[in-house]
Parts: structure tokens; C-alpha cells; sequence
């Protein structure tokens, strides 16, 4: 499918993870800039992928798709963030060939002339019959992803699944690996790559017997459903750093009221839209922590440093190739003006001090020991037995502001004193929330 329509399912993901059934049909669509009509149809065609993707019966067919949002309360993001990877990384036709060529290769090696054959029998009427060009180009792509090897010998080739992790571990050393990758995806970015591989060590785990009891060891309840969307943007934005390929993308800013803008192709539906096209040489991609967003850092000539959040990113195309030395050169302006940025920030450099309170009556002191693990470059340089101050210079106070108030009554601002007073401003407005409405409450 279009990568357009990939964009707008993106969105439609993001509004229904995020809002639930708080808008009606109407209010949805002109969120997403798009047309009753067209919403429905999106609707029905993410119902028809959810019921593919998770094996649904017939009967619960008809189930309304928001349904599927009331996710279990423990489960990371698993099947509603996941499914539209899965169902989007190739198209049917060839979901549906490379799917068989490696059920054929399960038990048996073949040749490129066998696989032919035997593909050609199971092929569906409604899909094209393969070639031998097509056959071996999808031969290349599954070795090259070490799904399947090359036997040794001579010509013809005959080829075999490549499953000897799975096939060579006994049943504890497996679970083990399903332990691992489980923590991994659940606790580390990017993690769609281990989900993807989590869901294939259960299926080996079920092969061999296992219930789902044996596998639900840890349980996690996971916040940043966006974050997991916008790894969709995030290996084609790698790709481009890699080849030093510049992007032109529609920007939607999230400030905006539009998440989503059609690629209208008749003159007589043409309207502008609310979105950005811009043209940028990406350098580098951030992950924030703290509200579970990536971003993307590319260099224009117009503007020069640019920052986009990745969720704003829509209908991505690959342009040019930059010569090495140009790149290098964008780069180290980029890290130059970034070096002391907390996420993304690339103001004016500033001294922040800050007093943070050990808790009182616990054993460990795990005010302290934050602060030096998520603190980067900041430092302590006073301490004594119930405080200590930390200081750090950054890029502005925008983005560490978020992280100092987090600690509440633990962390005390001292300097500079405008982020003091913001602060103080702050914490007397959330007080008033908290007034008694009857004086004997």
C-alpha cells in the first residue's frame, strides 16, 4: 500500500491509543483531515488487518475495532501497536510467497527451479504466478536477513531454513532468550525489531509445548504508545544518515490540529494544506526519555540546524546524495551547537544549580543515586548529610525544567533565578488547586 495511507494509519493509531472513543466519527475525521467517508473505509480496512494479524474467528468479525483498545492492562503493546508493522512490512503477493518458500524449506532443501515449481502449485488464483527472477531476488533478501542459507556445493544452489538458534537450544536455554528479548523490548529503544522477534521465540516456545503461563514471567504496563509508532519513520530515517541522503517530508507540527494530510491527486479535491514541505539533510535522531519521543535533527541551507518531532513526519521521500566531506562538515555543526543540549535544545547556554533533599529514613538514597544516573553531564560539588547541590550548564531550561520538577519537594532550584521564580510560580498555582471548598473539609 501507499506510504501515504501508511502515514494516515499511523494517525489513526495514534488518535485511538491516545483519545479511546472520546470523539464521535465526524470529530475523528476532521482531526485527521480527512472526510467521513474515508474514515470508515480506514476503519474497515484496520479491522480487516486486526482480524488477519490475530487470527480472529469469524464470529467476532464484526467486533468494533475499539474494542481492541482495551488493552490487557499488563500487556507492552501487543497486538494494537504492533500488527500494522507486521501487516505493512511487505505486500500480500509477497507476504504470501515469501511465507510459503520458507514453509517449504522447513523440512527439505531446494532449488531455485524446485521452489518455482512448487510455488506455482500454491500461488492463489487472484496472485501472479511467480517467475524465476522473482524467485531468487526473494531468495537473496531471505539469506541476506538469515532466515534461510545456502547449502554448500555446486551449482544449482539448494537452499534451507535457517533455524539452528531455535532447533540447537534446549527448552530452558529457549525460554531463557524469550526472558531476554521480552526485557529488552519491554525496557530499551528501539524495540519494535524485539517485539517482532519476541513474538517469533513464542511461537518455537508453543511448538514445544509451552502454555502461555510459561511465558508471562514479567509483567509490564507500557505508557508511550507513540514512541512505538514513530519507529515506523525511524530505519528509513537511519538509512538516509547512512547513504548521507537528504529527506523532503510534509511536516505536520503536533502544535497543530491536524494530524494527518492527504496527497490529493484530483485537481477538483485539491485544497492546501496545514503542513510544512521541507527538504533537510538529516544528521542525527534523539530519543526523549521523559515523554517517550523521538526526534529527528537534519541541516537546511536556508535555516541551518532544524528539529522535528518524528511523529510530524509524513510522506518521506529520499533525495540527493551529499558528498562526504559536506556532510562532515554539517555534522560537526550540529554536534558544535547540540553539545550541551539536555534533549534537543539548542539555545543559550546556561548555568543551573539545584538542591536536591535525601529522603529521610530509608536505607538507600535513591534521590542521589537518580540524579547520577539520568544527570549526564551535570555534576555535585557540594554535599553534606541531609542535601546536596548539583550543577549543570545546558541549552536553555526548557527541556530540563520537566526533569527537575519531577522530584517535587526533593529538588530546590537555586540558580538562576528566573527558572526559580518560574518554579515558585509553579508550585503556588498547583496549591490553589488543592484549597479547601468548604472551610471544614
Amino acid at each position: 500500500m501507499a506510504r501515504e495511507s501508511f502515514d494516515k494509519e499511523i494517525q489513526f493509531l495514534r488518535m485511538l491509543a491516545l483519545a479511546g472513543g472520546a470523539y464521535n466519527r465526524k470529530q475523528f475525521a476532521q482531526w485527521l483531515g480527512i472526510s467521513v467517508h474515508t474514515f470508515d473505509k480506514t476503519l474497515r480496512y484496520m479491522k480487516d488487518i486486526m482480524n488477519t494479524a490475530s487470527k480472529k474467528l469469524p464470529e467476532e468479525q464484526g467486533k468494533a475495532f475499539e474494542e481492541a483498545l482495551q488493552l490487557n492492562y499488563y500487556e507492552s503493546a501487543d497486538p494494537l501497536l504492533l500488527f500494522l508493522f507486521r501487516a505493512k512490512s511487505v505486500r500480500e503477493s509477497e507476504s504470501h510467497r515469501l511465507s510459503l518458500i520458507m514453509t517449504l524449506l522447513q523440512n527439505q532443501s531446494l532449488t531455485a527451479m524446485e521452489l518455482i515449481d512448487a510455488c506455482s502449485a500454491d500461488i492463489p488464483s487472484d496472485m501472479p504466478l511467480p517467475d524465476e527472477k522473482t524467485i531468487r531476488s526473494d531468495l537473496k533478501y531471505l539469506e541476506e536477513v538469515g532466515v534461510i542459507r545456502k547449502a554448500p556445493g555446486n551449482r544449482p544452489y539448494r537452499y534451507s531454513i535457517h533455524n539452528d538458534l531455535i532447533t540447537q537450544l534446549t527448552d530452558d536455554e529457549l525460554m531463557d532468550l524469550y526472558d531476554f528479548v521480552d526485557v529488552m523490548a519491554n525496557t530499551q529503544v528501539p524495540s519494535v525489531q524485539g517485539y517482532l522477534m519476541r513474538d517469533n521465540l513464542k511461537s518455537a516456545l508453543g511448538q514445544r509445548g509451552f502454555g502461555a503461563g510459561h511465558m508471562d514471567p514479567f509483567l509490564y504496563k507500557y505508557h508511550y504508545h507513540s514512541r512505538i509508532l514513530d519507529e515506523a519513520h525511524l530505519y528509513t530515517v537511519f538509512h538516509a544518515i547512512k547513504q548521507r541522503r537528504k529527506l523532503r517530508f510534509l511536516y505536520l507540527s503536533p502544535k497543530k490540529q491536524k494530524g494527518y494530510a492527504s496527497k490529493n491527486t484530483n485537481p477538483l479535491f485539491e485544497r492546501e494544506t496545514e503542513g510544512i514541505v521541507e527538504t533537510v539533510l538529516p544528521m542525527r535522531v534523539v530519543y526523549d526519555h521523559q515523554y517517550g519521543r523521538w526526534y529527528l535533527i537534519g541541516y537546511n541551507a536556508r535555516q541551518g540546524v532544524m528539529k522535528f518531532r518524528m511523529e510530524g513526519l509524513t510522506q518521506i521521500e529520499e533525495g540527493d546524495v551529499v558528498p562526504e566531506a559536506e556532510f562532515i562538515q554539517k555534522l560537526r555543526n550540529v554536534e558544535e551547537k547540540m553539545q550541551f543540549s539536555w534533549v534537543t535544545d539548542t539555545g543559550k547556554l546556561v548555568k543551573v544549580r539545584a538542591r536536591f533533599y535525601n529522603p529521610t529514613g530509608s536505607p538507600a538514597n535513591f534521590v542521589r543515586d537518580r540524579v547520577l544516573l539520568q544527570g549526564q553531564w551535570g555534576s555535585i560539588t557540594e554535599e553534606d548529610e541531609e542535601s546536596f547541590v548539583y550543577e549543570i550548564s545546558v541549552n536553555g531550561m526548557s527541556e530540563l525544567k520537566p526533569w527537575l520538577r519531577s522530584f517535587g519537594s526533593s529538588c530546590e532550584v537555586l540558580e538562576p533565578i528566573q527558572l526559580r521564580r518560574e518554579f515558585i510560580a509553579e508550585w503556588k498555582e498547583i496549591n490553589g488547586y488543592y484549597e479547601p471548598v468548604r472551610e471544614d473539609l
